[in-house]
């Protein structure tokens, strides 16, 4: 891995030399902007306003533009003579509870390597330490022209750091939420804890990049003069609002289906109990006053007047048209 940063990890006296180097990539898949009518490339030229010319990068240097429109030049050199401790050192501040961290202010994250035989000691008693505390490292830093946040712990065997936002850069969540007044049932809690519970865990290494992996198929068919493979066409919700409980209810039947389960196992919450209801309601509303009558009539008419039986009266013994209709 290539160095991006030298410097030190100041961890009270002790100073330990270290290299800093990314600890992810980016495997995106970029495109390059083109002319569509003959494919040219388009290009982004710097061009200086005040020539009206294009410049090459050596030419090119930092300011820092006034509310007048004025451009103070600072060059590299400015920054470095910065009477700041953290300029090429990792001040290490404080150390707390990683939960104490909120996962929104992680930002980009770095391998420290010990720099040199003499840092590995050091490096080993700092990384040993915050093993044993169960705790991470608050630290602050200064990288590309600003200083940061760092937070540090330990990854297999080597101390990693992740860039934290400082707290003023978190946007507090204003009218994010919805109304106070929305309210969810005891029953509807049951189904998502079922749908949870059904999903279970995951192995993240064998999670992939189904657009990356899609895109590339696309380029590669393309380039062979082959047909772009096709999407399959979904269903269009519309931006309905559906009912919350069949959704919920078909959600764990499709995850248990998914992992060979069976779909209605433990799990009568996942029976769709509304729909039996509703069919039973209406077998009631269509009930007319005269089913009070117990006497059976006759066999043309015994399975209507079956299906008209009064809900408060108790069913014949002998009636099989009553299971059937019940079933």
């Amino acid at each position: 891995m290539r160095s991006i940063w030298n410097g030190a990890i100041s961890f009270g006296l002790v100073s330990i030399p270290i290299k800093l180097m990314n600890a992810t990539e980016n495997h995106s898949i970029s495109f390059r902007q083109i002319h569509t009518e003959d494919g040219g490339r388009i290009r982004y030229r710097k061009v200086c306003e005040a020539e009206d010319r294009e410049v090459t990068s050596s030419e090119i240097g930092k300011a820092y533009e006034d509310a007048d429109g004025t451009m103070i030049p600072i060059t590299d050199e400015d920054l470095a003579s910065l009477p700041l401790p953290t300029a090429r050192t990792i001040e290490i501040v404080a150390f707390v509870p990683a939960d104490r961290i909120d996962p929104l202010q992680m930002d980009t994250a770095y391998y420290l390597s010990a720099n040199g035989v003499p840092a590995a000691k050091p490096y080993t008693l700092l990384r040993e330490a915050l093993k044993r505390s169960q705790k991470v490292a608050i630290a602050k830093f200064a990288l590309r022209g600003r200083e940061r946040l760092g937070m540090l712990r330990v990854v297999d065997d080597v101390i990693a750091m992740h860039g934290l936002l400082w707290p003023d850069e978190i946007r507090a969540p204003e009218d994010v939420a919805p109304d106070a007044g929305v309210t969810v049932r005891d029953k509807e809690l049951d189904l998502a804890d079922a749908l949870m519970d059904t999903l279970g865990e995951v192995d993240l290494a064998e999670l992939r990049d189904d657009y990356r992996e899609a895109v590339e198929e696309l380029i590669a068919a393309k380039a062979s003069g082959e047909a772009a493979p096709s999407a399959p066409s979904a269903e269009k919700s519309g931006g309905k609002v559906i009912d919350l409980m069949s959704a919920l209810e078909n959600s764990v039947r499709q995850a248990r289906g998914a992992r060979g389960e069976d779909a209605g196992s433990d799990g009568a919450q996942v029976k769709p109990l509304r729909k039996r209801a509703a069919k039973k309601t209406a077998a009631s509303a269509a009930k007319p006053a005269s089913t009070k009558k117990k006497t059976p009539t006759k066999k043309a008419t015994t399975k209507s007047a079956a299906s008209k039986k009064s809900s408060d009266a108790p069913p014949p013994k002998k009636t099989s048209p009553r299971k059937t209709a019940s079933a």
